[in-house]
This record gives structure tokens, C-alpha cells and sequence, in this order.
């Protein structure tokens, strides 16, 4: 192993996708210490998987040589940094993997750099299956020196590491990812409701658009799983995929580009999220057309 080779890893954020993901890392070798918001998380990690729970955020940042974040916002992120600034010092390592605003990550990035440490951002896409397996997509923003530097860390969780660009690329990518996804998922909602009013049986027209030019994610991954079972839990919030869509429009907006059908889109499903209220499951949206239609899917009323 060389002198700069990862060792130590201070994992930050173990909820449904972080505890997977940092279970990759314990699996591949790694030195893991964890920690979480929900009480008790991190001690029944460490008595299930391995590694060790953190008492002191600053003291583990101190001795890791790469922190992992994996927060539902930048706000939470800054709130750790805020946290361990102290603590860190010429040649760390913030790998944020969380979904947040690439604004907020290169302001984080030019206040460490003042001190010689690193920030890479690394949102994943593959949602909780593929985190279990290790086959995340991983969209990673930042310097070539510090992204060489991780990327064993970033290979022990995914199977594709695409390198975006600068700092904050990688989560305007993920941004821009999940809109599309949302689009896509909502037309596939919106044509079941439209074809069982009609007289089509949802589940029929699913395995039609799996087998012609309207397949995507949505309709191989999550109709029949999700919305047809009645299910609705993917593990990826309804409030989360607000948060991506407006941090897409965001970076719509800085760059001047119109977004008509975004801005619809966002507008959608934030109303999705107002009407079923908090902690539902981002399939729920389908809830919302069938509101809409006076339906439910798969039922045939």
C-alpha cells in the first residue's frame, strides 16, 4: 500500500443507503468508523457489520484520512464541516456522497482548500438494491490528484465512476439524473392511468412498454414493484426527490437555460409531496394522477 493510499475512513450518515454503502467499505477492508443522527444507529451497525461507532465527530475526522458524508442535504453537510474544521488539516479528504447543491459544495471546497484539504463530490444512483450489491453509478466532481486518491474507496461501492468535471459537477450531473428520472416516471404513471381508463390493464401495458420505444427506469424498476403492488417503498423520499429537482432547476437557472417542462415537473411533484404529506416514498407520486383521474391503478375502477 503507498503512503497515500486510503486506510481510515470516517463515514458519516448510515440511513438507508449510507449503511449499505459503508458496509462495501468494512467488506473491502477498510477501517470504518461510523456515525448517525438516529440513536443507537451506529452501535448496531457495529455489532451487525463491523467497524467502530464514533463518540467524537472531530477526534474521528482527526485520525480518518477520507470523511464520507452521506446527508439528505447540504445543510447537513455544512453542519458536519462546521463541525470538524478544526480538526482537519493539509491532505483530507471530504467525499460528499449526499444528493446536494453544487453551490453549497464549492463554497465548502474553496473553505478547505484554504487549509490543503480536498473535497470530492460523489453522489450514486442505483438506489438501495445496488448499494447492498456494490454496483452504484457514481458521478464524481473535483481535482484529478484527490479523485485518483479515492477512487479504490469510490470502486469498493460502484461498478461505474464517471468523472464530471470541477467540484459541484458531479451533483448537478445526479441533479440533472434524477430529473430526468422523474419525468420519465411520471409519464409512465400518467399513460397506465390513461390506458386502464380506457380499458387496458396496467400491468399488461407495463410489459409493452418493457418490450418498445417507452421502456426506461421507471418501467422496468418501479411500476409493477412499486405502484401496481401498491407498495411504495423504493427507499428514495418523495421530500428527496423535490430536493434534486429543484437543485436541477437551480443549476438551470444559473446557467440561464430555459426550463419550461422542468419547472412542470418540479411543480408536479412538489404538489405530490404537499398533498400526501411528509415521509412517503417517491413511487407515491402516482398517487397524485390517480387523485387526479378519480383511479387507482391496477384495480380497474
Amino acid at each position: 500500500m503507498s503512503a497515500d493510499a486510503i486506510k481510515r475512513v470516517c463515514f458519516v450518515g448510515i440511513g438507508n443507503m449510507g449503511w449499505p454503502m459503508a458496509t462495501r467499505l468494512v467488506r473491502a477492508g477498510f477501517e470504518v468508523a461510523v456515525t448517525d443522527a438516529v440513536a443507537g444507529r451506529a452501535k448496531a451497525f457495529v455489532d451487525q457489520v463491523g467497524g467502530n461507532a464514533i463518540a467524537n465527530l472531530a477526534e474521528a475526522a482527526k485520525e480518518a484520512d477520507v470523511l464520507v458524508t452521506m446527508l439528505p442535504t447540504s445543510a447537513h453537510v455544512v453542519s458536519v464541516v462546521d463541525e470538524i474544521l478544526p480538526s482537519l488539516s493539509f491532505g483530507k479528504i471530504l467525499v460528499d456522497m449526499s444528493s446536494g447543491a453544487p453551490a453549497a459544495t464549492q463554497k465548502i471546497a474553496a473553505d478547505l482548500g484554504v487549509i490543503g484539504a480536498s473535497v470530492v463530490d460523489a453522489p450514486v444512483s442505483g438506489g438501495v438494491s445496488r448499494a447492498v450489491t456494490g454496483e452504484l453509478a457514481i458521478m464524481t466532481g473535483g481535482d484529478a490528484a484527490a479523485l485518483d486518491r479515492v477512487d479504490p474507496l469510490l470502486r469498493a461501492m460502484g461498478t461505474t465512476i464517471h468523472r464530471i468535471g470541477p467540484v459541484g459537477a458531479g451533483q448537478a450531473m445526479k441533479a440533472l439524473n434524477n430529473l430526468v428520472s422523474a419525468g420519465g416516471f411520471l409519464m409512465a404513471v400518467e399513460a397506465l392511468v390513461i390506458g386502464q381508463q380506457f380499458g387496458l390493464d396496467p400491468s399488461v401495458m407495463t410489459d409493452v412498454l418493457n418490450a418498445s420505444t417507452g421502456m426506461n427506469n421507471s418501467t422496468q424498476k418501479k411500476l409493477k414493484q412499486f405502484v401496481l403492488s401498491r407498495k411504495f417503498d423504493s427507499g428514495f423520499g418523495l421530500d428527496l426527490m423535490v430536493k434534486d429537482l429543484s437543485i436541477a432547476l437551480e443549476v438551470g437557472r444559473n446557467g440561464s437555460a430555459p426550463t419550461p417542462f422542468s419547472a412542470l415537473c418540479r411543480e408536479m411533484w412538489a404538489s405530490a409531496a404537499s398533498m400526501l404529506g411528509k415521509g412517503q416514498d417517491h413511487t407515491a407520486i402516482a398517487k397524485l394522477s390517480e387523485a387526479l383521474a378519480g383511479v387507482t391503478l391496477g384495480n380497474g375502477k
